[in-house]
This record gives structure tokens, C-alpha cells and sequence, in this order.
């Protein structure tokens, strides 16, 4: 099958926070077996850490057609063989159309989506992974209620005026979510840009 190489898209931030983002997920990915990405977006991460990672089977996720098929347009372009086609995955449509996966990884999805999204995550998170299994999320977030930057604040208020549902969350609301779940968060990982990664583990 072949795929229009316009149908790639690019997201600048994605060279930028590529390598802080793999340096994480080479510590806490399992050596092998299946990560699901959710809200893959453009594709490039997907293609990125497949290389990166050759002994995990990657499997990219999203909702939005145009970007199913730049994900694919990604695939095609790089010929790497550790990435399966996308899912069109809704983390708030169930059942998601995924049997079993060892590990989780979403990527600036929380910020941008309702609040119900990320309950669904969290809740699709708890019926997919097995003990040992673990969720990995990456963005901005509020510590003890307050904006950890001011270019986070300004951030958070674009997002809003974009989207009244979307915006930066609340770091310790995102955890208890996982914690329903059975699910226990490490330390947060400071990033780059006043971001956060998150490990959760089963």
C-alpha cells in the first residue's frame, strides 16, 4: 500500500522535545513487548522512538483521520519495521480496539482535550495494562494549583480561549486518576520547556 508523502505532517515542538522524551522512555519502556502511543498526532514521535527502541513493537493511536494518515505517510517514509499501522482510537469510545499492551504512552494529549479524555485514558489504562505494566504522559502541569512558569500561565489562557475544556491540569488531579486505577506515579521528571513526565506504573 503505498501513501502520499504530503499527507506527512510536522509539528516543530516534536524535534525539539524528541531526545528529553527518549532518554525517559529508554529507563522506563520494558526492554519488549507492545507500547501503545494514544493521540499519536503527526507520526513523528512514533517513528522516532521505534528507531530508537528496536526491540518494542510500537502501535500508534488517533481519532483523527488526517493524522492516522500522516503517521502512515511517516511509516512509509522511514521503512521502519517496529511500527504498526494507526488505530483509530478515542480513549472515551470503548472498547478500544486493542487486545493488550505493555506499556502506554500519551504525549501532550491531556492539556489539549477535556478533562473527560484523560478519564477516559486512565480508566482504558487500568482495563489494558497488566501488573508490571505502566502509562507514560509528557506536557505541561500545575503544582499545588499554580503554573510552574509564566509561559505556561499564558499557555494554559490560549488554550482556554481556544477550547473552555481544554487547558493545563492539575499535576495532583492527574495522579489521583491513576491512583483509582491502581496505578502509582514515580517522582515527576522535570523536562525541558517547563514540561513534566509522568510514570505510572501497575
Amino acid at each position: 500500500m503505498t501513501h502520499d508523502p504530503d499527507a506527512r505532517r510536522l509539528a516543530p515542538a516534536t524535534d525539539r522535545n524528541r531526545e528529553p522524551i527518549l532518554a525517559v522512555l529508554r529507563r522506563v519502556l520494558p526492554a519488549s513487548g507492545t507500547v501503545l502511543e494514544i493521540a499519536s498526532g503527526t507520526g513523528q514521535h512514533a517513528v522516532h522512538f521505534a528507531a530508537a527502541l528496536p526491540g518494542v513493537t510500537w502501535q500508534p493511536s488517533d481519532p483523527e483521520a488526517a493524522a492516522r494518515d500522516s503517521v502512515a505517510a511517516w511509516i512509509a517514509h522511514t521503512g521502519i519495521a517496529n511500527v504498526l499501522p494507526p488505530l483509530d482510537l478515542d480513549v472515551r469510545r470503548e472498547p478500544w480496539d486493542i487486545d493488550r499492551a505493555d506499556a502506554i504512552v500519551c504525549i501532550n494529549m491531556v492539556h489539549i482535550s477535556p478533562w473527560a479524555a484523560t478519564e477516559a485514558l486512565f480508566a482504558g489504562a487500568g482495563r489494558l495494562l497488566a501488573p508490571g505494566g505502566m502509562l507514560y504522559l509528557y506536557g505541561p502541569y500545575r503544582r499545588d494549583g499554580a503554573h510552574t512558569a509564566p509561559s505556561n500561565a499564558a499557555f494554559d489562557a490560549q488554550l482556554r480561549a481556544t477550547d473552555p475544556d481544554w487547558g493545563v491540569r492539575d499535576m495532583e488531579a492527574v495522579i489521583a486518576l491513576g491512583s483509582a486505577q491502581g496505578l502509582s506515579c514515580e517522582a515527576p521528571v522535570p523536562m525541558p520547556a517547563n514540561n513534566f513526565s509522568l510514570v505510572f506504573r501497575r
